[in-house]
């Protein structure tokens, strides 16, 4: 299957929308999605089935489509991300500047029309009037009557549909009075309709691309170009040719130009447009690079590790845009409303005017009330009220960091009550830091870590790197650590070697003794029980057939997690932890961060963390899991709501609903807040929505409605969904 977006013109309402997706979805083997608010159709359709007929369906519906620059569906994920964007852009702004121009003439057109009706007149005032009501009503009018002709021909009726025959019975209606010589005039009504309603839906279409400015700016980011080096040269390419191992230039105030590990080079980079943290982060050889984030001060060179489809940054794009494009399940009520309210809509004009003559009333009041039914319920704004929010939600959450994989995880997070927390790389940074040092009496402190260092170097177990990084840390400027010969790792036991003339072994003090002959003294097995209570890793250390000492070695807790288990319980949350290490270092860090005792679940394998999670769900509870490992991925797709760490693996974030880009367990709970707010938003405009319409058509069947004041009221309830959308662009994250 493929996939490809098509940038749709001449949508008015959802109406049209629905009518889109039942023409691509009568293709063999097409799967379409359409969003009114952001213009888009997604498709994933057969390699058997052309572009061009997705293209051709649309048209048949009576539609414009383009489709991104290229081969679409078949060419790299975040090209087609970009030039859907670019293409969706290229058709609003030229269906802005024609709709900026057909408003403008016919504001100007019906403002003497207006006042004729309401008491400027002289002899003839008649005539002058329907000269200029005349092209308002038929050429300013035209697109809705062109796509009510088209909804008639495929037996739908839209939006358009209610405003099309309220301008075209007004407008005849006066002709009809004007050249028989008697009966009310309302070619105010139909030039005023006119004009309101291309009024707001100007207003809506600049709302709308603001809704859409955070995806936009997101597809910017990247760089453009990359300095490449080519046999000591720098040679500047498009960025877009890099390959992974290729070697670039970064230089100060550029953006890196894809992911990669810094090859040389110091600097602080500004990683804000992953993260929205605004500090630079420092940076030196070895570390990682993201793609488009920009080089703070020094001079840097990078060895591309992932280019194309396959960076950050493009998997960010890829994930709004999805979440963009897709329906929450609180918008399909209003999707099923939408295609059903239209003609229930006519047939209560039909019988407005039917009960209005059959009381007894004059044929202009039952006109007019008839047209004001008509005009007040155009169902625009229960369109627009899922769309918007979402687009806005999404698109707020990446400058945040935080990336939401589909529109019905908002539903989720509505729902959850418990946080599972994994514990290493979650709660705590997942890197393994030396704590202490303790050394057996007599002994020499420098002596011992720099040997043991020597050996751990060798090693790539975690906890060794630590004891090697602390030794590293301590040295003289310009000092080394001594060679190693003969090293040896004795697989969850320990490792040796020979450093200094001297074999050194480190590990577990069974093995030790067992494998060395190597005796530890009471006072270091008691120092040693210490350290473990307090949730250290102990390894000891030796020559000789003595234990020398030993180094308590520890993931410290993240700074930043007691904050957020506190914003957590705030909002009405239960945290749990949930890791495979042992159960002191499990209550060890639960304590640090606010967790209570019996909230802890310690030593279990990843069965062990899916069976967790089943069982708490078991117990009627809605479950959120945030993890980062490969272990977690399992316990991430069971939780009701998966949060996998951005600093985590590719099978956790794949697993999870959401991805929170830093590594930071704040994010947790500003993800959660964004979620709530976003739903909140579309329900918001949904009541809105729902409740105009319930309220306004009564009113406007009474005869208390003039149509002009419907026309109005109705632009200003599309416009205040959307208005009431972008509120969430100044959602912030609160302590």
């Amino acid at each position: 299957m493929s996939t490809t977006d098509l940038a749709i013109g001449g949508m008015t309402c959802a109406s049209c929308g629905a009518r889109i997706e039942r023409k691509l979805n009568k293709l063999d083997g097409v799967t379409a999605t359409v969003n009114f608010a952001t213009e888009t159709a997604r498709v994933s359709f057969p390699e058997a089935v052309p572009v061009d007929d997705l293209v051709a369906a649309v048209e048949r519906a009576g539609y414009k489509a383009t489709v991104p620059a290229g081969d679409a569906g078949r060419r790299n994920e975040d090209d087609r991300d970009q030039g859907a964007a670019e293409a969706s852009q290229d058709t609003g702004d030229g269906d802005a500047v024609a709709l900026r121009t057909r408003l403008l003439v016919c504001l100007t057109l019906t403002v003497p029309v207006v006042a004729f009706a309401m008491g400027a007149r002289f002899p003839g005032w008649e005539w002058v009037s329907f000269a200029l009501a005349t092209p308002v009503a038929t050429w300013g009018a035209w697109p809705f009557h062109r796509a009510a002709v088209v909804g008639a021909r495929h037996a739908t009726a839209t939006m358009d549909t209610l405003v099309s025959v309220g301008v075209a019975a007004a407008y005849l209606r006066s002709l009809v009075a004007l050249l028989s010589g008697s009966g009310d005039l309302y070619l105010e009504v139909a030039a005023s309709v006119t004009t309101l309603i291309l009024l707001g839906r100007y207003l809506e279409a600049g709302a709308k691309r603001r809704a859409g400015a955070a995806l936009r700016a997101l597809l910017s980011l990247g760089a453009k170009d990359a300095r490449v080096l080519r046999d000591g040269r720098e040679i500047l390419v498009p960025a877009g040719r890099l390959s992974v191992g290729d070697e670039f230039v970064v230089r100060p105030g550029e953006k890196i130009a894809t992911d990669g590990v810094i090859v040389s080079g110091h600097s602080a980079v500004d990683t804000s447009m992953l993260t929205g943290e605004p500090v630079p982060v420092e940076v030196r050889p070895g570390d990682a690079v993201t793609g488009g984030c920009v080089n703070a001060d020094g001079r840097l060179v990078v060895r591309a590790t992932r280019v194309g489809a396959d960076t950050q940054l493009a998997q960010m794009a890829r994930l709004v845009t999805e979440a963009q494009t897709g329906k929450a399940p609180v918008q399909r009520l209003a999707d099923r409303v939408s295609a059903v309210f239209v003609p229930v809509v006519l047939a209560l004009a039909v019988a407005t005017l039917a009960g209005w003559l059959a009381a007894g009333a004059s044929a202009g009041a039952a006109f007019t009330a008839a047209v004001a039914v008509l005009i007040i319920a155009c169902p625009c704004a229960m369109g627009l009220a899922t769309p918007t929010a979402i687009l806005v939600g999404t698109g707020r959450g990446a400058q945040l960091g935080i990336l939401i994989k589909g529109p019905e995880v908002l539903e989720s997070t509505r729902r959850v009550d418990t946080v599972v927390l994994d514990k290493t790389g979650t709660v705590t940074t997942g890197q393994m830091t030396m704590a202490s040092m303790v050394v057996a009496p007599g002994g020499d402190a420098t002596e011992l870590l720099r040997v043991a260092g020597a050996v751990e170097d060798a090693s790539e177990h975690p906890v060794g790197a630590a004891i090697a990084a602390a030794a590293r840390s301590r040295l003289e400027p310009g000092a080394t650590l001594p060679d190693v010969t003969g090293f040896a790792n004795t697989r969850g036991l320990g490792v040796s070697g020979a450093a200094d003339e001297r074999t050194v072994a480190l590990g577990r003090p069974a093995w030790l003794a067992r494998t060395w002959d190597m005796k530890l003294s009471p006072v270091l097995a008691d120092q040693a029980a210490d350290a473990e209570a307090a949730g250290n890793t102990v390894v000891f250390c030796g020559w000789d057939g003595q234990v020398r000492g030993f180094f308590a070695v520890a993931d410290a807790v993240r700074p930043t997690s007691a904050e957020a288990v506190a914003r957590l319980r705030r909002q009405g949350l239960r945290p749990m932890l949930l890791t495979g290490d042992n159960a002191k270092a499990a209550h060890a860090a639960a304590e640090a961060v606010g967790i209570d005792s019996a909230d802890v679940i310690a030593g279990v394998l990843p069965e062990g963390k899916l069976a967790a999670i089943r069982r708490l769900q078991r117990d009627g509870h809605v479950v959120a899991m945030v993890g980062d490992g490969v272990n977690d991925a399992a316990a991430l797709a069971q939780a009701d709501l998966g949060l996998a760490m951005g600093t985590g693996t590719d099978v956790a974030i794949e697993a999870s609903d959401l991805t929170l880009v830093r590594g930071d367990l704040r994010a947790v709970p500003d993800a959660i807040a964004l979620s709530r707010r976003t739903l909140s938003t579309i329900k918001g405009n949904l009541f809105w929505a729902f409740g105009y319409n319930v309220l306004a058509i009564p009113v406007a069947a009474s005869g208390l409605l003039n149509p002009m004041i419907a026309a109005a009221a109705m632009a200003f309830s599309s416009v205040f969904v959307v208005t009431n959308s972008l509120r969430l662009r100044r959602f912030a994250a609160r302590a």
